[in-house]
């Protein structure tokens, strides 16, 4: 399923003439690998950061130091603000961010499977934030929340193809 929602996702992107970078945690580059597994994804996806420490948060994503102290580095407005950052510096049109716990302790008083997808299209003020509660082992968590992003931008792309009558 995730293979398919990649495709999509860059098809709609390239059909769009728009690109997309990432900012990941728990899933490691997994969303990466994931578009990066379809022959041409080059055409629109730029690359990305595996933020997997919390300072990297800050200086490769974007997410401000207030945000990270107040909130943590699992947190809504951390995923926002990674997919915010992320798409600002690479000068992507959408930033896709994945953070949260995949196991197997809590961390931070945030349980296992908690994650937060955050997406975001800076030019047009557009900002998703997803809040998710997994559960299975490890890879599974971090299975289902790579695929959970591609999912967010897929439907979110084609509301927009669906709103503005693109085909």
């Amino acid at each position: 399923m995730t293979g398919l929602d990649a495709a999509g996702v860059l098809q709609l992107l390239q059909r769009r003439g728009e690109t997309l970078a990432t900012a990941e945690s728990l899933t490691g580059g997994l969303i990466g690998a994931l578009l990066t597994d379809v022959a041409g994804a080059s055409a629109v996806y730029l690359g990305g950061a595996i933020t997997y420490a919390t300072r990297l948060k800050a200086t490769l994503a974007g997410v401000e130091g207030d945000t990270l102290a107040r909130f943590g580095p699992v947190a809504a407005l951390t995923a926002e603000q990674m997919a915010v950052g992320i798409a600002q510096r690479c000068g992507a049109d959408w930033g896709l961010s994945a953070t949260g716990v995949a196991g197997p302790e809590p961390q931070d008083g945030h349980p296992v499977g908690q994650v937060f997808i955050g997406l975001a299209r800076p030019a047009a003020d557009l900002v998703r934030v997803l809040e998710l509660t997994l559960s299975g082992s490890r890879e599974e968590i971090r299975g289902a929340a790579a695929a959970a992003a591609l999912e967010l931008l897929l439907k979110t792309l084609g509301m927009n193809v669906a709103r503005s009558g693109v085909e």
